[in-house]
């Protein structure tokens, strides 16, 4: 729970950054990149647990990786608060919370679809502008194949699925048959 505030409050305070000079994209975009280069290699993260590196080794590695990535001095200055203040580990989870806060303040929804078989475009942007639709929201989907739905699709949405699956379908009429 400490984590989540943690990472809440540092996503926060980058995503009203990001807002204010229209850069919650790039900031995205940054972000993400050094993030990737975290969780790919565990002995950058090793080396920011340890203890015997001292602040200013660690704010040497830092900057050395926001050079690789060419971040922004904004982020290059968030990264380096964030060794200062000793939650580098939080990494993961403040991208995490950057991206959906980032995605509240830009109205846009990331919904999963899931399919039987793979979509042509003209599909998913039909399945995209319905969203649009209905939802008044900017949509960026993800199309993931499941070849045990059979046919049909199911929309995942935040915690809200809509379930129009001929595995789900073929489920209820089973349960119908056997209630008699």
């Amino acid at each position: 729970m400490i984590n989540n505030t943690i990472a809440r409050r540092y996503a926060k305070a980058m995503v009203q950054l990001g807002s204010e000079g229209g850069l919650i994209d790039r900031f995205r975009e940054e972000l993400a990149v050094i993030e990737r280069l975290f969780s790919a290699n565990t002995e950058l993260r090793a080396a920011f647990a340890n203890p015997a590196i001292t602040l200013e080794q660690k704010k040497e590695i830092m900057k050395g990786l926001v050079a690789k990535a060419q971040s922004s001095e904004l982020v290059a200055n968030f990264l380096l608060l964030l060794v200062d203040k000793n939650r580098v580990a939080f990494l993961d989870q403040i991208v995490q919370t950057y991206e959906r806060l980032a995605d509240e303040q830009s109205g846009v929804i990331r919904p999963v679809i899931k399919t039987a078989f793979d979509l042509d475009q003209a599909q998913v942007a039909a399945i995209q502008g319905a969203l649009e639709k209905q939802t008044g929201k900017r949509v960026v989907p993800q199309v993931v194949v499941d070849p045990d739905l059979l046919g049909g699709v199911v929309t995942q949405i935040g915690d809200t699925a809509f379930d129009n699956s001929v595995k789900t379908q073929l489920k209820r009429i089973q349960d119908i048959l056997q209630k008699g």
